[in-house]
């Protein structure tokens, strides 16, 4: 079965939910192009989930998907939580930024029952997760309205696990890929291979859809993802230049400049394995850095850092969110680039 028979949708691209660089303007544009358009929610709160799904509805009647996020969020520790501070304190200096401005909490929280009430009163087509799944019950009553429910898999095992969990269709995430690694079974960063490995592996093994993600960013790329058996695609950096998309300036310029040819996986931003271009801090410290605190607790003592040098136009200490595949990145209408992901 094919996405667009499974979603109602015209074309078989699905718009990648990127939290940071987008809202639902850009969900809207694809969704109404005949694709899946994503808004992610992994940062709304429940006033903010449903501000963003009352202004998406209203600007589409098409299929949407809303997407979260299923970590187990981790004990605070004020050993580890020393010791970052201390690690990051050299460039809180350099900035005059004081430790004080740090601020507490995590700004990215798992899917909950509160956010389940908000979903009920929208009821969305398709509900996808990263960092596997949900409790039973909650998957249940998604699927209750008629939702269709998909989770990204890095690993053979991890598909086969989501399978035996009840998902609608799997996403086959490729180290390729750009923001966070969905991995949930084994965090182990060798186990991560290619999208065009990955794939027809996950295919073999299992017996619903999937889709292919990472590093796919023109018609020949959706087109290669097809031959292998991938139900559908889905496209997260192409977007990242789009009217449409919330993108910061120093985000667009990396993005077309030579830097966006080096890319890496990072702890440095939030704690969990994320790609994005390679900036100063991630340089300096890392990318892997063994003081980072567990995801999503590393991300509060970057936040002042990241405000008092975007203040003066510079990225070294923002998420440069990329995959290894910039060349679809273009500076055009989000119904433009969905459309020419599937040729003349």
């Amino acid at each position: 079965m094919t996405i667009q028979e499974m979603f109602g949708i015209e074309l078989p691209i699905i718009q990648a939910p990127m939290a940071g660089v987008q809202d639902h303007e850009l969900a809207v544009a694809v969704s109404n192009a005949g694709g899946l358009g994503s808004l992610p929610c992994a940062m709304l709160d429940v006033e903010g989930l449903k501000r963003e799904l009352t202004a998406l509805t209203s600007k589409t009647d098409k299929p949407y998907n809303v997407n979260f996020f299923c970590h187990t969020p981790p004990a605070h520790d004020s050993a580890i939580e020393g010791k970052w501070r201390a690690t990051l304190l050299p460039y809180f200096e350099e900035l005059g930024v004081e430790l004080s401005s740090i601020q507490t909490g995590a700004g990215r929280s798992p899917f909950s029952p509160e956010l389940l009430s908000v979903l009920a009163q929208f009821k969305p087509p398709v509900v996808s997760f990263h960092f596997g799944l949900p409790a039973p019950l909650l998957i249940a009553q998604i699927k209750a309205w008629g939702g269709k429910v998909l989770s990204s898999a890095t690993t053979v095992q991890e598909a086969l696990w989501l399978e035996r969990h009840g998902v609608d269709a799997i996403i086959a995430q490729g180290l390729e890929a750009g923001g966070h690694r969905g991995f949930f079974l084994d965090k182990d960063i060798t186990t991560q291979v290619g999208t065009f490995a990955l794939l027809p592996q996950i295919v073999d093994a299992v017996s619903i859809p999937v889709i292919a993600a990472g590093g796919i960013a023109d018609a020949k790329g959706v087109q290669a993802a097809m031959s292998l058996g991938a139900a559908g695609v889905q496209v997260g950096t192409a977007y990242l230049l789009c009217h449409e998309a919330k993108t910061s300036p120093m985000h667009r310029d990396a993005l077309q400049s030579e830097r966006a040819s080096s890319t890496a996986l990072t702890n440095i931003f939030s704690g969990g394995a994320a790609r994005g271009i390679v900036n100063r801090v991630m340089a300096e410290l890392g990318p892997i850095s063994a003081a980072a605190p567990a995801f999503p607790l590393a991300s509060a003592a970057l936040a002042p850092l990241r405000a008092a040098a975007e203040a003066q136009g510079s990225g070294e200490f923002s998420p440069l969110w990329a995959g290894q595949n910039v060349s679809g990145c273009a500076a055009v209408s989000a119904a433009e680039l969905t459309r020419s992901l599937v040729g003349p």
